[in-house]
């Protein structure tokens, strides 16, 4: 190999699923990556829910970056740091660390994910936690298990009412994931285990600003999930706008024919899976090279993922917005962890023609479908199937599909393990 001095300098910001596939594809290049991530592991998402709602360890979807990049790192050109980017000056050619540290590179590849996003009401964070990371994951548990806690400490019905009422505002994959989970946990989980309570009596109450759940599925699916969280005694609130949230309760208008309505329900503990907004380094990649921002604060990409007059930069994953370009016209793509390792790769391809002084190529996303869980033995998927087109069921064959290709695409063979026996203990316990 050459001298690591005279090799390019390839800087990657972010280990999640795009960032990850962006450095596995460089490795066995000769190029000198650098990866920068705020923690030192690499987490999956799809399953955070499960350890906010302690079905799993924060161990059985998380693992130490090194180690997840073993085998790359034995390559001896990959260089791994943990710090947080707090500037881009892409007219240098380097970032800025948290602590002042400046770190140059030739190719940029960005794939700092995104944050919770309340719509410019930034004050209900407090109130209502999203989840995004192991310490959100963290954060709501203590307040779920929390509040059966108080619960069982109230004297009174009035008084232990808003302790037992759980809410989870958007009927997305994770609010629908959350709201089915928390439901179980009451049903099931914690019914023998409190003498003062019934934790059957438990209110969960999923809101949603449109009028169906699952939005990015098919209506039929969507309906098939809507009726599948009734079954768990989940209350779908559609149509509702929230329009306040506060240590009490959550405060929605509903319309109601012609007239808006206003509710109060009130609540100790309410989730927030509504917003979705892109990391802050967004923004300073529009400052400092001019790419404009979508209104989520994502960065449009030019069709092979870098921005306008920044060849060297390239943005993947939820920071990126960008399109499709495969048959028919350009499609926006979802923000969805086979896109992000999509776009890991093809950024990394880019690179390396760059380097050979050969055309880049469009990024063309490949739909393989979507899965959502909704409880034990509920579920609904939606498959491209190639040659036959879509496939689409739900219930016990669908939550079985989930629950292995969720164990197939978990990183290492220890946390494959861990999940099948903490997944099979809770089935048949």
């Amino acid at each position: 190999m050459k001298d690591s001095q005279m090799l390019p300098r390839v800087l990657i910001i972010g280990c999640g699923f795009g960032g990850l596939e962006a450095v596995r594809a460089l490795s066995r290049q000769a190029v000198e990556i650098t990866l920068v991530d705020r923690t030192n592991h690499h987490l999956f998402q799809p399953l955070l829910y499960q350890v906010a709602t302690a079905g799993l360890s924060a161990p059985a979807i998380s693992a130490p970056i090194r180690h997840t990049l073993r085998r790359e790192m034995k390559r001896g050109n990959l260089t791994i740091l943990q710090a947080e980017v707090t500037a881009i000056d892409a007219q240098a050619h380097q970032v800025l660390l948290d602590d002042d540290q400046a770190l140059a590179y030739e190719h940029l590849i960005v794939a700092a994910g995104a944050t919770h996003s309340y719509f410019g009401r930034d004050d209900w964070a407090q109130h209502a936690p999203g989840l995004k990371t192991l310490a959100d994951a963290f954060n709501i548990r203590a307040r779920v298990i929390g509040a059966f806690e108080r619960a069982e400490r109230c004297t009174g019905a009035a008084e232990r009412e808003p302790w037992m009422t759980f809410v989870v505002i958007g009927a997305g994959p994770t609010g629908v994931e959350m709201a089915g989970t928390m439901s179980e946990i009451a049903q099931h989980t914690l019914a023998r285990e409190f003498r003062r309570i019934d934790t059957q009596r438990t209110k969960v109450v999923l809101i949603e600003g449109s009028d169906r759940v699952l939005g990015a599925f098919v209506p039929g699916l969507s309906a098939k999930a809507h009726q599948q969280l009734q079954k768990l005694n989940v209350e779908v609130r559609l149509g509702c706008k929230v329009t306040g949230i506060d240590a009490d309760g959550v405060t929605y208008e509903a319309r109601n024919g012609e007239a808006v309505q206003q509710h109060r329900l009130p609540s100790k503990t309410v989730i927030w899976a509504a917003g979705v907004a892109a990391s802050k380094l967004g923004r300073a990649l529009a400052a400092s090279t001019g790419a404009p921002l979508d209104r989520a604060g994502r960065v449009v990409v030019q069709p092979d993922l870098s921005l306008q007059g920044h060849p060297e930069i390239a943005v993947i994953g939820d920071l990126a917005a960008a399109l499709s370009h495969g048959h028919g016209d350009p499609r926006p793509v979802p923000g969805v962890s086979p896109a992000a390792k999509q776009m890991g790769r093809v950024a990394a391809a880019n690179v390396l023609r760059r380097l050979q002084g050969r055309p880049t190529r469009a990024f063309r996303y490949i739909d393989y479908g979507n899965l959502a869980t909704i409880g034990r033995k509920a579920a609904v998927v939606d498959l491209a199937v190639p040659f036959f087109g879509a496939l689409r069921f739900s219930g016990f064959l669908a939550w079985l599909f989930w629950l292995f290709a969720h164990i197939y695409f978990l990183i290492g063979f220890r946390n494959r393990l861990m999940v099948m026996i903490d997944w099979a203990w809770a089935y048949w316990t």
